[in-house]
Parts: structure tokens; C-alpha cells; sequence
């Protein structure tokens, strides 16, 4: 059979033969791959700023286009992007994200103006919003059960370390070439690697298997769903630079669109297919679940944002040795990753709350080793601490993303894992505009005193963290009184 046939052995999860199950972990691998280099460009520009302003001359509202930009469209396009691949084939959706996001990422390496860089960066959110629910939808084909455990942990391993590494590899990256046009190489680093993707995944990934029904793809919930989601992402995102209070009037005016998005998605489901099928929302499982994720993401996220701030601006680290801080939590976070993944289906939800308060003690280190102010080396003082966040962050990020999707049945998993990553991409800008409100703030009123500034941040962080912690321990309480089953088949 020719690799690019939909109906190759490869496709049917569980496939017995040692030419099949290797054939799916290398579909897996290029898909970790993609997700890897969709989920390093949120965090590896940041540190890329400076490098661009002096570049291209940017206003500060450019700049944060630049960064939040990129943000919007990715949380924008998640869930109509998981139901097209449902639908129409997760290959040819991964193979269309990876090629849009290898040309605008070529493409905001050359740019010559801050309006250039910003329309590529928004295109380039939006093709990685098409490529991050293929990735999970990919594992729920191709896995079954318990087995998924694995692929999962390797997945949320991804997550932690695109997410804290950026900032080490941005760093290098502009050391290396240097800072007038270091920035590019920020951009030009994905691109052999998205021409390699885009090959591989074309020939290894899982095709449409033939006789598959063609649903509509619901373009009133397209709509609904994406204004809903701008409106809710905007002001956050525009935090610092719209300083008008109106903008926060656009909240309650996402919500309506959202809670009109739910009501329409209940009518049309008596008719079609719908973009986003809300009786998984009756799974506990799925409901919780998605619950913990954007709320943790909300505290995890936002912790970068102000420490970066703080060793940068506050303290006068560069861009490497700020990355280089970070690192011990992304070490931390890859192994107890690999390790909750394997683990989480003797375990359950309780190891997602073990995780979440090996996360608190971490953070609660952090602020003990920083406090009057640090005396010696900051990075060398919270490395240990953010190892051991690290760790627990691990043990909650693929834990929770396992047993959320577990009864997800695998002709929705696109569209309910596209869900899943919408709300972690809320909860984040949600997070990073409180954390870095009380931040600045506390910045003001300490007399500019940044370990004030960051620790007063750190504890906001952490009080959102227990507000998982709090929904993780009620859905361990009722799957006591009313146990259900953990896997979809």
C-alpha cells in the first residue's frame, strides 16, 4: 500500500503488527515536532523585543501586536480547525497548518516594517491553532485506552518544555546572530524544520478513511464561537496598550456571544453536526477537566511573564541567563511528564491534585529563597525551587489532558481538544493581565522594589493554582460517590 492511502493498517489504533505500531509513533513523533515549534512561538519572542525595536523601530503598541498577536489567532481558530480535521481528515489539516505556519514564519523573518511582522505573526497564530488539534486528535486515533498514557505524557512533555524553553532559545538564538538581526533567526529556525513536517506528515499521518461521511462545518458556530473568543482575548491581550476602560465592556459582550454559541450549537445539533458537540460537557471528566486546565494555565503562564520581566528589566540578567532560570522548570516538567503519562491510568485525577501541590510548594520556595530582596544569584537561588514546580507541573499538565479527552469519543476529538486548548489559551491571557496588573502595580506602590513587584505577582499566581487544586479535589470527591468509566473506545 502506498503511504499516502487512507486506509492502511496504520490508521486502525491498537494495530498489532511491528511495521504498524512503529508506523504510528513516527506519525506521533511528527506531530510533537509540529506541536513543539507552534507552542515555542508564543513564549521565544518574547525575549526577542528588544532586538526588534532597535530593528524596525517599533512603537510600543506594535510590539505588543507582535507578541499577543500571535495569541489571539491561535486561540481564534482552535475548535473550527479540531472540527475540520474531524471531519475532513486530521492529515490534510496538519499538512495545511504546518505550510502556513513555515511560510509566515519565513515571512516574518524578512519583514522590513513592524505592520509587516505584524500581519505575519497573526497568520502564523492561526496556522498553529490548525496544527495543535490534529496533534491531540492524532494520539486519540491512533491510541486506545490505556495506551494513550504515553503518547499523552509525551505530548504534555512538549507542552512544558516549548512553553518555559522559549525564552533559552531566544536567547541563543539572538546571541548567535546578533543583536541588529538575531530576531530573524527567531522566525527562520522553524522553517527546515516545517518543510521536514510537512513531508513527513503528508506521508506517515493517518488519511480520510474512505466511505467517511462529509458533515457540514457549521459556519453560524464558526462565527459565534470567534467573535465570542476575540472579544473575550482582546482586552486582555490589549492590556497595556488600550488604556481606555471601555475596553473591558468587550468581556461581558464575549460572554453573550459565547452564551449565544452554546444555544445555537443545541438547535443545530438536531439537524447537523455541530461545531462543537456541548454534551461532552455532561462527561465530568471533560468538564472538570477543562475547568483545571484553564484555570492552571492561568497561574503557570503568567509566571513566566513576570519573571522574565524581573531578572531582564528589574535585575539586569540578559536574555540568555533569563532562559537559562527558566530551564530547571522545564527539565522538571519533561520528566514528571513522561512519568504521569505512564502512571495517570493507575492513578487518576488524584495525581493531577498531587501535581498541582508539589506546583504550590515550588512557588511558595521560590518566594522564601527571595525574600528582603535577592542576596546572591537569583537563578542559582530559585533553580531547585522551580525544578520542584517543575516537576509537579508535569504531574498535572498531561495527567489532566489524559483524563479530560478519555471519553471523548474519536470523531469529536479535534473538536473537543481544539475546546480544551481554547480555554488554556483564555485562562492564560486571563492570568498574564491580573499577574502582570498586580505586578506593575505593586511595582508603582514599593517604590520601584521589583522582588516586591514579583513576589506580591507570585503569590497571585499561586492563589490561582489553588483554584484548580480546589476543582481537581471535587472532582476526586464525587468520582468516590459516582465512579465512572475513564477510557472512550
Amino acid at each position: 500500500m502506498s503511504p499516502g492511502r487512507p486506509d492502511r493498517p496504520a490508521d486502525v489504533a491498537g494495530g498489532t503488527g511491528n511495521a504498524d505500531n512503529r508506523r504510528r509513533w513516527q506519525a506521533l513523533g511528527v506531530g510533537l515536532v509540529a506541536a513543539f515549534m507552534t507552542l515555542l512561538d508564543v513564549s521565544i519572542v518574547n525575549v526577542a523585543v528588544p532586538s526588534i525595536d532597535r530593528a524596525l523601530g517599533a512603537t510600543p503598541s506594535d510590539l505588543q501586536w507582535i507578541l499577543s498577536g500571535y495569541a489571539l489567532t491561535f486561540g481564534l481558530v482552535l475548535v473550527p480547525a479540531g472540527r475540520f480535521g474531524d471531519a475532513r481528515g486530521r492529515r490534510n489539516a496538519f499538512v495545511l497548518g504546518i505550510a502556513l505556519f513555515t511560510l509566515t514564519s519565513a515571512l516574518a523573518g524578512l519583514a522590513r516594517s513592524p505592520a509587516w511582522l505584524i500581519a505575519a505573526r497573526l497568520v502564523q497564530g492561526a496556522a498553529a491553532g490548525i496544527v495543535n488539534p490534529q496533534v491531540t486528535g492524532l494520539i486519540q486515533q491512533l491510541f486506545r485506552g490505556p495506551e494513550r498514557g504515553r503518547p499523552f505524557g509525551l505530548l504534555g512533555a512538549t507542552i512544558g518544555i516549548s512553553t518555559a524553553v522559549g525564552p533559552l532559545l531566544g536567547g541563543l538564538l539572538i546571541q548567535a546572530g546578533g543583536e541588529q538581526h538575531g530576531w530573524r533567526w527567531v522566525f527562520f529556525v522553524n522553517v527546515p524544520v516545517g518543510i521536514v513536517a510537512v513531508l513527513l506528515g503528508w506521508r506517515l499521518l493517518p488519511g480520510r478513511p474512505a466511505g467517511a461521511a462529509r458533515h457540514r462545518l457549521d459556519p453560524v458556530g464558526v462565527l459565534l464561537l470567534g467573535v465570542g473568543v476575540v472579544l473575550l482575548l482582546l482586552p486582555l491581550v490589549q492590556r497595556e496598550q488600550w488604556h481606555s476602560p471601555w475596553k473591558w465592556a468587550l468581556i461581558p459582550a464575549g460572554l453573550v456571544a459565547l452564551a449565544g454559541f452554546g444555544l445555537w450549537e443545541r438547535w443545530y445539533a438536531r439537524h447537523e453536526t455541530p461545531l462543537f458537540d456541548l454534551g461532552l460537557f455532561r462527561f465530568r471528566s471533560y468538564a472538570l477537566g477543562s475547568l483545571i486546565a484553564t484555570v492552571y494555565f492561568g497561574g503557570f503562564t503568567a509566571i513566566f511573564f513576570v519573571f522574565t520581566l524581573y531578572l531582564q528589566i528589574g535585575l539586569g540578567y540578559s536574555a540568555l541567563v533569563s532562559g537559562l532560570a527558566i530551564t530547571p522548570f522545564a527539565l522538571g516538567s519533561a520528566v514528571a511528564s513522561a512519568l504521569g503519562g505512564r502512571i495517570v491510568n493507575r492513578y487518576g485525577r488524584p495525581l493531577v491534585a498531587v501535581g498541582l501541590l508539589v506546583v504550590l510548594l515550588g512557588l511558595g520556595a521560590v518566594v522564601v529563597v527571595l525574600r528582603g530582596g535577592p542576596h546572591g544569584s537569583v537563578p542559582v537561588l530559585t533553580a531547585a525551587p522551580l525544578l520542584i514546580a517543575g516537576l509537579g507541573s508535569g504531574l498535572v499538565i498531561t495527567p489532566n489532558q489524559t483524563l479530560t479527552l478519555s471519553q471523548v469519543p474519536v470523531a469529536q476529538a479535534g473538536g473537543g481538544a481544539g475546546m480544551l486548548q481554547t480555554g488554556q489559551r483564555i485562562g492564560a491571557a486571563a492570568g498574564i493581565a491580573a499577574v502582570g496588573a498586580v505586578f506593575f502595580s505593586s511595582l508603582a506602590g514599593a517604590g520601584g522594589n521589583w522582588s516586591t513587584a514579583f513576589r506580591n505577582a507570585l503569590l497571585l499566581a499561586a492563589g490561582i493554582i489553588v483554584l484548580a487544586l480546589v476543582a481537581a479535589l471535587i472532582d476526586i470527591h464525587r468520582s468516590r460517590r459516582a465512579p465512572t468509566p475513564t477510557t472512550q473506545h
